[in-house]
């Protein structure tokens, strides 16, 4: 009897690897299609960075990275000499001691002398970007992203995605002051408190703020995530869609971690310790899922509206995704998440379709869409949820905050 369990058990086991095999070969050839259409379609590429598994390997994030950020892969500049940039650069020291300390971030086990070589690749990417853009400035976690790109595409390749990616999605955390990215970090209150009031009521109880979130929002989680796979992921996801994606992401991990909150002693100290130490074995697809659906229920232009004054959200990278979104063919992010949004919303009124035909004794099913917007109409402290929630930064000194540990 047990040696025809075990046997069953590995006949389920061979056809689950087949079909996901089967499953990761489609892909592979929907993104090898939309790669030689003509015009590529870009819109297709999104889709498939968004959906389950993301870009499935780095080959294909080589060739498909540089189409989400509209990047002429055939005609990239030679990188000037590395001696010459750190002779001219003010932020040179700066970016030594950081990539200095970037060892984790390099695959375990690589021999000291080739990790060596590409710290050396790094600081000249780095000072490239900044030399040839004056108007930004280097932030400490800069290296984080630009590390990434390194590891997947290669200097010359990184080195030209970095520099659009830098102009584009990261440019507010590159201004002079930290203005634009503490109003950045003023969305994720809004996007919780729509949510689960709940959660948000207590982290203002407690007095928390946003700070917690700095550092996964200017690294786009690459300083705190270990697994490289899933840094890799969110980055398909992130280049994928709006500037404000990561902001998103940073909520429903929030969000999914609500009972340890609620949990938790009401004060900052607990609060701040328990959110900036972030799980590694988070159900990383679902919650790309769920961010996806929140930024559909809930877009940045209406929480803009709650995050700052329109002369400040004018200078946000955020409020200037249209005028990248133009330039680029095809490039439609939003579309693709409000179509997979409507698709979700198309399965579950067939399951709801479903549930009628039960008896009526059957607790009905909560339409979870449904309830998050209704949360969205009806929560008093939703339409001024900004009003009274502080700076994330004007905590730093009631506690020794750790950014960078």
């Amino acid at each position: 009897m047990w040696c025809e369990v075990v046997s069953l058990l590995r006949s389920l086991g061979s056809a689950l690897v087949s079909y996901f095999d089967a499953k990761k070969k489609r892909k592979v050839a929907e993104i090898y299609q939309a790669l030689n259409s003509d015009p590529i379609d870009v819109a297709v590429l999104r889709r498939m960075a968004i959906s389950e598994g993301g870009l499935l390997t780095d080959e294909i994030r080589c060739k498909v990275w540089p189409k989400l950020l509209s990047v002429n892969t055939d005609d990239l500049p030679p990188l000037p000499a590395g001696k010459e940039l750190r002779e001219d650069s003010k932020d040179y020291q700066q970016v030594l001691l950081d990539v200095r300390r970037s060892l984790r971030r390099f695959p375990p086990g690589m021999p000291d002398d080739q990790r060596e070589v590409l710290q050396e690749e790094l600081i000249d990417i780095i000072l490239h970007v900044l030399k040839r853009n004056p108007q930004l400035h280097y932030y400490q976690g800069y290296h984080d992203i630009v590390v990434t790109f390194l590891l997947v595409v290669g200097d010359r390749l990184a080195t030209a995605l970095v520099e659009k990616l830098s102009t584009h999605h990261l440019r507010d955390f590159m201004d002079p002051t930290m203005d634009n990215t503490k109003h950045i970090l003023n969305y994720l209150m809004p996007i919780i408190d729509r949510v689960n009031p709940e959660v948000h009521d207590f982290m203002q109880s407690a007095e928390v703020g946003t700070i917690f979130a700095l550092s996964w929002l200017i690294t786009w989680f690459g300083h705190v995530l270990s697994d490289f796979r899933h840094v890799v992921r969110l980055y398909d996801f992130f280049l994928a869609c709006h500037p404000l994606m990561p902001i998103y992401f940073a909520a429903v991990i929030v969000l999914h971690r609500e009972q340890e909150v609620l949990d938790c002693e009401c004060d900052m100290a607990s609060v701040h310790h328990l959110l900036s130490q972030i799980p590694q074995d988070l159900p990383y697809e679902s919650l790309i899922s769920k961010a996806g659906d929140l930024f559909v229920q809930f877009p940045p232009s209406e929480l803009t509206k709650e995050a700052a004054q329109a002369a400040q959200a004018e200078r946000t990278a955020a409020s200037t995704f249209k005028d990248f979104e133009l330039a680029s063919v095809q490039q439609r992010p939003d579309t693709v998440l409000r179509q997979r949004f409507r698709e979700r919303l198309r399965g579950e009124e067939r399951l709801r379709g479903e549930e009628r035909t039960k008896s009526i004794l059957t607790k009905p099913r909560t339409n979870r869409f449904v309830k998050l917007a209704v949360m969205g109409l009806t929560v008093a402290l939703g339409a001024a949820a900004l009003a009274v929630v502080k700076s994330a930064l004007e905590w730093a000194p009631k506690f020794e905050l750790q950014i960078f540990p």
